[in-house]
């Protein structure tokens, strides 16, 4: 292992091709939220049915997150540069098909084809951050950088589709993406260095197959529960998920040279920061979604006005992303992890207040709060996880970096959710036909009256209790992180690749 002394620093060329790398991170998230704005004039003017409109709008994150894991080894066996650019070139023809769907089919079919071009993107720039940036210190920076970038995209999504709906027709949303990867295409070749094990055998097409069913199979099986409870179609789901992940790994141990190496899984530090990584995601991508559901039924913002009043919490996390480097040698990793958690537990329960209260203004605060101190938390997990591997591993830790974001944000939101459903129902038991009618019929512009008050204040008791035990949830992360530390799980330093 080299010292840190012996690793070259990075220069105007390293950053240059930073901000490049920047900017399909952006388009990555925008497109997670951009098409909700979209829905409506989606199903006027292709007419699907209410199930194509729900794949409409989840097959991209399905597909998404099943794939993360097989690109990121796919780009360390054929080139990092070459499969951002395919991906880059992939999403934007995706993106021009989608533009001009005439039917529900034509959609669902673009929209999977670029959540699987998508799927090229972040476990592609990731990795490159790490031959871009060898030196530890430089990593730590240019990764705080990269997850800024995720928080813009998320941040301003909703606030460009709201702009470009209000002056274009639906299909605007898709278009930019457009001139972002030309952008990509032109500069990436001149600015990126390829990287790839050139030691490594022709990609294991079965273990791709296997691990792309197991991680879809489990999504798939949470986002079901979170939205119509416990079925046969998920326990289908899950069971599948099982079996594909117990071949998986069977056929790993086979394999002269596995498509995924599980001794990634040996080391401490990684898993650790795995663990605290879906922890994280967990409580904040369950706390989007209710905070999103708070400032729209509760307050009855409109979802512009809700776009607006979310997006000084994107420039918090952008803050707290771009801070975490230079605060990390002064706390250590973990003890910053620690401090992040700790910050975001209070920032929870300022939102469980304000629900109380209906201080709109606090609740942005509060949003504000908890996404400042979760920004270096995720900073730092991973660095730790892109770190904690050598070099020829890094677009497959990049990958599962990626899917444990993922899965930690889909079973929070299976929690939370129901959760907020199953509070949200007890709190109208003096209403019964409100507790059996959908939350938006609820809390609709149609209700009026008794009724509506009734269901924001339900919806409202709801989202406190969550909003707690989240914050409840995060002091548990802060004490494991540092436990983790003390068992040598974590140390303190960041090591070289």
């Amino acid at each position: 292992m080299e010292k840190q002394g012996d690793l070259p620093r990075a220069g105007r060329r390293e950053w240059l091709a930073m901000a490049i790398l920047a900017l399909p991170c952006l388009l990555y998230s925008m497109d997670l939220t951009v098409l909700n704005l979209a829905v409506p004039e989606l199903a006027a003017d292709l007419d699907p049915s209410p199930a194509q409109l729900l794949w409409m709008v989840d097959i991209y994150g399905f597909i998404l997150a099943a794939a993360l894991i097989p690109m990121g080894v796919f780009g360390d066996r054929i080139g990092r540069r070459r499969l951002l650019l395919w991906g880059a070139f992939a999403f934007g023809a995706a993106s021009l098909i989608a533009a001009f769907s005439s039917s529900a089919p034509m959609m669902i079919a673009a929209r999977a084809l670029m959540g699987l071009a998508a799927a090229t993107l972040a476990p592609s720039t990731l990795s490159m951050v790490s031959n871009l940036f060898p030196h530890p210190e430089d990593r730590s920076k240019a990764i705080g950088v990269w997850i800024a970038s995720f928080s813009a995209g998320g941040a301003i999504g909703p606030l460009i589709g709201g702009l470009l709906l209000e002056y274009f027709w639906w299909g605007s949303v898709f278009l930019i993406n457009l001139p972002v990867m030309a952008l990509l295409l032109v500069c990436g070749p001149k600015l990126l260095p390829e990287a790839r094990d050139s030691s490594a055998p022709r990609p294991d097409m079965a273990s791709a197959f296997g691990l792309l069913v197991a991680v879809l199979g489990l999504v798939y099986a949470i986002k079901k529960v979170a939205t119509d409870g416990w079925s046969g179609e998920a326990g289908i789901a899950l069971t599948l998920s099982i079996v594909a992940a117990v071949l998986f790994c069977r056929r790993q141990q086979r394999l002269a040279v596995p498509f995924l190496d599980l001794k990634m899984f040996a080391s401490p530090r990684f898993s650790a920061a795995l663990t605290i990584n879906i922890l994280g995601f967990f409580v904040a991508f369950g706390m989007f979604l209710l905070v999103a559901l708070y400032l729209q039924f509760g307050l009855g913002l409109t979802q512009l006005q809700a776009g607006l009043a979310a997006a000084p919490s994107g420039i918090a996390f952008i803050v707290g992303a771009l801070a975490a480097p230079a605060i990390a040698p002064r706390l250590g990793t973990a003890g910053l992890m620690a401090l992040g958690f700790l910050v975001a537990a209070g920032g929870f329960a300022l939102a469980g207040a304000a629900v109380s209260s209906g201080d709109r203004a606090l609740m942005i605060g509060a949003y504000c709060l908890f996404s400042l101190g979760l920004a270096p938390v995720f900073t730092m997990t991973t660095d730790v996880i892109v770190g904690s591997v050598p070099s020829s591993h890094a677009g497959a830790a990049a990958g599962l970096s990626e899917a444990s974001t993922e899965l930690g944000g889909a079973f929070g939101i299976a929690v939370l959710g129901s959760l907020l459903t199953l509070v949200y129902r007890l709190a109208l038991v003096d209403y019964p036909q409100l507790a059996d009618m959908p939350m938006s019929a609820a809390l609709g512009p149609d209700s009026s009256g008794a009724q509506l008050e009734a269901a924001r204040h339900a919806l409202g008791q709801a989202i406190e209790m969550a909003a707690y035990l989240c914050s409840a949830i995060a002091i548990c992360g802060a004490a494991l992180t540092l436990i983790i530390r003390n068992r040598d799980g974590l140390q303190t330093e960041t090591q070289g690749t």
